[in-house]
């Protein structure tokens, strides 16, 4: 049997040889382990960036990412299911899909991220409520997803540490952007997580990782394959991100309308509607629902009667929240200083939204990381956000900014102004779903 090493594996991959699960497995052990050294890893991720991986290769990396560190099992009396964004702008979809999941029997124990670039994380939002934690004990969120149904954590540093180095590498060589490390970085967190199915959303467009729907299809196409491939039943679905999915951006702001759309005080259809797609999708996948159209039709039934709302308040009060968080909500959640309402200024209709601008100007407010450490506020943002299609009149807000001071509100009022475009003619509203990849 032929040696293994770096050099070897990196020039089978350059010239276009491939990844076998041998070397894969090598590789990965030796980025968790320090062997691979960061100019090794630069030079694969480069070559795998310029000449792609097959089906094979893809999931044969995935696996050995996944492997490199502890793989979680759970003795649960239900099926152990999650859920994946690939980011967007007002997109808090999993903090009501996770609850809702569980009021339909299975288990949840959700690993998320933290705000990437423009867009949002699900942990900096779930922060976003006075004392609730991300960062858990293995023992505390195995007890939170067992008692409560679901548990929205940080990844432990103990899974997949070969995904944490390569990403790290990418970061700094220019090879964000390949589709199979992209896959395989998103997998393997997922996948060390233990869970049987894990149902993706994949998002397209002006606020979106991926701006047209020829890549997100790819990505979609690449994540499914390769998480079967690797033994986790998943399905995709391509949303919209040509404008934000819910009507807020800002870490308090969008939890604020998550509790409103749990509790029925003033439902987002979008922000339901996307979530009951996609619980419908992984109910299917693990054998709870017998197709996606009943399985979100369950999703409806517990957001509807109030199950979700219990079990998300439950949720957070186990993660150390306030015990009352479902009925003060509005008095809980920090709020900022300067709010000032934006005016369209002119008639006509939303013809379009500069979703990323939008979402790095949220940044800027200092609800997300311009560098690695920054502390975030929680509470700036905008909100009451004017949707595409939406008839203007001159004084019409298209949304409110919500800033820490007088300065950090006009320039978002002025970067608000210019991510919005009004037309004459009413345009053709885009869907929520484009496409179903399964």
């Amino acid at each position: 049997m032929a040696a293994v090493d770096a050099r070897t594996i990196i020039a089978s991959v350059r010239d276009g040889k491939g990844l076998s699960e041998r070397q894969a497995k090598w590789f990965a052990d030796g980025l968790a382990s320090g062997a691979v050294s960061d100019a090794q890893a630069g030079a694969f991720a480069m070559a795998v960036l310029l000449n792609g991986l097959s089906d094979d290769g893809r999931v044969a990396l995935t696996r050995a990412m996944r492997d490199s560190g502890e793989v979680m099992s759970w003795d649960l009396p239900g099926a152990v299911v999650d859920k994946h964004s690939t980011g967007g702008v007002g997109d808090s979809v999993s903090l009501i899909l996770a609850p809702a999941l569980a009021a339909c029997g299975v288990f949840v124990p959700m690993i998320s991220g933290r705000g990437l670039g423009h867009t949002g994380g699900t942990l900096d939002k779930l922060e976003a409520i006075p004392g609730c934690r991300t960062e858990l004990t293995e023992e505390i969120f195995r007890a939170v997803t067992r008692d409560v149904g679901c548990a929205i954590v940080a990844a432990s540093d103990r899974l997949a540490p070969a995904d944490r180095r390569l990403y790290a590498i990418r970061d700094i060589s220019g090879t964000v952007e390949s589709i199979d490390l992209i896959t395989a970085s998103i997998l393997a967190k997922k996948l060390a997580g233990g869970i049987g199915a894990l149902v993706l959303d994949v998002k397209c467009g002006s606020g979106a990782f991926m701006k047209t729907a020829a890549g997100a299809e790819r990505l979609a196409r690449s994540l499914v394959t390769a998480a079967n491939g690797a033994g986790c039943k998943a399905s995709a679905l391509i949303t919209d991100m040509n404008q934000p999915l819910g009507c807020s951006a800002g870490n308090a702001l969008e939890i604020l309308e998550v509790m409103e759309t749990l509790t029925g005080e003033a439902v987002n259809q979008a922000l339901w509607d996307v979530a009951a797609a996609l619980g419908g999708e992984v109910l299917a996948l693990a054998g709870v629902a017998p197709d996606p159209d009943e399985g979100a039709d369950r999703i409806d039934t517990v957001l509807s009667d109030g199950r979700a709302a219990e079990i998300f308040g439950e949720m957070v009060a186990a993660q150390g929240g306030p015990l009352d968080f479902i009925d003060r909500y509005p008095d809980r959640l920090p709020s900022a200083p300067v709010m000032i309402e934006i005016l369209a200024g002119r008639s006509g209709y939303i013809s379009g939204i500069d979703t990323g601008a939008l979402g790095m100007e949220v940044v800027r407010l200092g609800g997300g990381r311009m560098r690695a450490g920054d502390r975030i506020n929680p509470s700036v943002g905008f909100s009451r956000l004017a949707m595409i299609g939406d008839r203007m009149a001159p004084d019409q807000p298209l949304g409110f900014v919500h800033a820490a001071n007088a300065a950090d509100a006009e320039r978002a009022t002025a970067a608000l102004r210019d991510a919005y475009h009004i037309s004459d003619e009413a345009p053709d509203e885009p869907p929520l779903i484009l496409d179903r990849i399964g």
